[in-house]
């Protein structure tokens, strides 16, 4: 991941292609322990890599909830492969996980991301001060929050708005 990605990412940074393996069995490793669960977005006609997204972790006893992650190659953002791939894990959290709630924490720096959220229908619940340690000591991220329920009325508005343009 290049440098203008890697601002707000909090992966480990892959300098080789050994590091990319090391990274890919890690998180395999991880998706077989029902830890988190990671899909590449990738051109269907170039088959590149442009990034990953999915759940960092997830909890279905009590809060039903996910928290979503990804990361885009700086020079494919801006095209909407991250908002179809994100709307594709939310539907695949509500429906096939079962979940009530997908959290989402952004880097109050990454305007981008929070954008992204807000596009998708996401709400910003506050700011959590001092919430993860990275390499650059605690930082603070934005809490933002889609509802089942509310995933479920933008999609039949959707639906709707579609069936009425036929």
């Amino acid at each position: 991941m290049e440098p203008a990605s890697r601002a707000f990412a909090d992966i480990p940074v892959v300098q080789s292609v050994r590091d990319a393996g090391h990274l890919i069995q890690r998180l395999n490793d991880m998706a077989l322990h029902e830890e988190t669960i990671r899909w590449g977005i990738e051109r269907i006609d170039t088959s590149e890599l442009l990034g990953s997204c999915g759940f960092n972790f997830w909890q279905l006893e009590g809060a039903f909830r996910g928290e979503f992650g990804c990361e885009l190659s700086s020079k494919h953002s801006g095209y909407g492969y991250m908002t179809e791939a994100a709307g594709v894990v939310a539907a695949f959290g509500f429906e096939v996980m079962g979940l009530n709630r997908i959290e989402a924490l952004v880097d109050p720096r990454n305007e981008r991301a929070s954008r992204l959220f807000e596009r998708l229908g996401y709400s910003r619940e506050g700011l959590l001060r001092d919430y993860r340690h990275t390499l650059e000591g605690f930082v603070s991220v934005n809490s933002y929050a889609l509802l089942r329920r509310e995933w479920e009325q933008a999609r039949e508005e959707q639906d709707s708005s579609y069936a009425d343009s036929i």
